[in-house]
C-alpha cells in the first residue's frame, strides 16, 4: 500500500508555515492518541501516520528533501518510514513536548515520564555504478553494531527510584522552586546495571555483525541518503534502536556522462563516414543500440534518444540519451589523400554553406538544457 501525501496527512498546503503543521499535527494525535483509543488498531496507525508526516513537515532540511524527491527521497525504500519503523514510546519521547509538561493533550502524561533511550546512528557508504542506478538494486552489507547482551541484569536506579527524574527544590528571594531534570545517573532510565557478561561495556552492550539488506530504488543521485530504520546501534536499558544511514555515492561511468536524468556520450567518426554517412553501435547503461548517421552529418550535431537516460526517483519517467557527433579531421595524410583534398577545395561541396536549420553552438547547448 502506498504512502499518503504528507501534506494530506496534516491537511496543511505546501505553503503552511511551521505554526499551522505544529497545529494540525496537535489536532490529529488528540484524536488519534492511543489513550483515547485504547485497543484501536485503525488509529494507532493514523497515529504514527501523522507523527511521521510532522517528523517530516517540522523540519526544514527533511521538508525540502521531501518536496523535492517524496517519498523516496526520505529512505522510505530502503526500510520503511518513521512511523513503520519505530514504536509509540519513540513518538512520545521525540514529540511530546510539543504539548507542554501535561502530556498528549492531558491523557497518558503519568505513566511516561520516564525518558526512553534511542541507540546511535551508524552511516554507510554504498557505491553504486550507473546501471544499478538505472535498474535499482537489494543489496546485502555487514554491519557492526551495538546490541545489548544476554545475561545482563538489571537494578531500580537508587537516586531517582525509578522515575528517570529527579526534582530539586531551591530557595529564591521569590520563594521555593521546583524543578525536574533527567536523573545524572540513569540517564533517564530509570535503571541500573546489577551484573553484566565479560567482554560487555559499562552498559552492558556488545558488538555484532548483522547483514542488512537495503533496497536502492531506480534513480537515486549522487550525495543522496537514505534511512534504514531500526539498524543502527542498540539503546541500553531495553530503549529503541537508532538508524542506519546510507549516503549514495555513484562512481564514474567509462564513456556515459550523467547530467541529472540525461546522459551525454562523444561519439568520433571519421571524416569518410561523416561524407557517406554509416551505422554504429552506441553504449547506453544496459546495453548497445545502433543508430544511423545520415551522409553529411556535421560535426557538433546532437542526436538525442528518447528515454535511454536515466529514470527519476520519484517514477516521473526516464531521461534521454545525447549524443555528441565528432568529426576526426585526418592529421597525416599521404601524398594520394593530400592531393585528392587539394583538387577539393575549388569545389562547391567542400565550401561551408549552414542554414538556418544549422545551428549554432549556442543554440545547442540551449536545446541541450532546455
Amino acid at each position: 500500500m502506498s504512502k499518503r501525501d504528507y501534506y494530506e496527512v496534516l491537511g496543511v498546503s505546501k505553503s503552511a508555515d511551521a505554526k499551522e503543521v505544529k497545529r494540525a499535527y496537535r489536532k490529529l494525535a488528540v484524536k488519534y492518541h492511543p489513550d483515547k483509543n485504547p485497543n484501536d488498531k485503525a488509529a494507532e496507525e493514523k497515529f504514527k501516520e501523522a507523527a511521521e508526516a510532522y517528523d517530516v513537515l517540522s523540519n526544514s532540511e527533511k521538508k525540502q528533501r521531501y518536496d523535492q524527491f517524496g517519498h523516496a527521497g526520505m529512505g522510505g525504500a530502503a526500510g520503511g518510514g518513521f512511523g513503520g519503523g519505530m514504536n509509540m514510546d519513540d513518538i512520545f519521547s521525540q514529540f511530546g513536548d510539543i504539548f507542554g509538561s501535561g502530556g498528549f493533550g492531558g491523557f497518558g502524561g503519568g505513566n511516561r515520564g520516564r525518558r526512553v533511550t534511542k541507540g546511535t546512528n551508524l552511516r554507510i557508504r554504498l557505491s553504486l555504478n550507473l546501471q544499478e542506478v538505472a535498474e535499482g538494486v537489494e543489496k546485502q552489507i555487514k554491519v557492526n553494531r551495538l546490541i545489548n547482551a544476554e545475561g545482563v541484569t538489571h537494578t531500580t536506579c537508587g537516586n531517582c527510584h525509578g522515575s528517570g527524574q529527579v526534582t530539586k527544590i531551591s530557595n529564591t528571594i521569590l520563594g521555593q522552586m521546583q524543578t525536574q531534570s533527567t536523573c545524572p545517573h540513569c540517564n533517564g532510565n530509570g535503571k541500573s546495571i546489577d551484573k553484566r557478561p565479560s567482554g560487555t561495556d559499562a552498559n552492558g552492550m556488545l558488538k555484532e555483525t548483522e547483514t542488512v539488506k537495503i533496497t536502492i530504488p531506480a534513480g537515486v543521485e549522487d550525495g543522496m541518503q537514505l534511512k534504514v530504520s531500526g539498524k543502527g546501534n542498540a539503546a541500553p536499558f531495553e530503549g529503541i534502536n537508532g538508524d542506519l544511514i546510507v549516503l549514495i555515492s555513484i562512481k564514474q561511468h567509462e564513456t556515459l556522462i550523467r547530467d541529472g536524468q540525461n546522459l551525454h556520450y562523444d561519439h568520433y567518426v571519421s571524416f569518410s563516414d561523416a561524407v557517406l554517412g554509416t551505422s554504429c553501435e552506441i553504449p547506453t547503461v544496459t546495453g548497445k543500440v545502433k543508430i544511423k548517421l545520415d551522409q553529411g552529418i556535421q560535426s557538433g550535431k546532437i542526436l538525442r534518444l528518447k528515454g535511454k537516460g536515466l529514470p527519476s526517483v520519484n517514477s516521473y519517467g526516464n531521461g534521454d540519451l545525447l549524443i555528441h557527433v565528432n568529426v576526426w579531421t585526418p592529421q597525416n595524410l599521404s601524398k594520394e589523400e593530400k592531393k585528392f583534398f587539394e583538387g577539393s577545395k575549388k569545389s562547391d561541396n567542400f565550401t561551408p554553406s549552414p542554414t538556418i536549420q544549422d545551428k549554432s553552438f549556442f543554440d545547442r547547448v540551449k536545446e541541450m538544457f532546455g
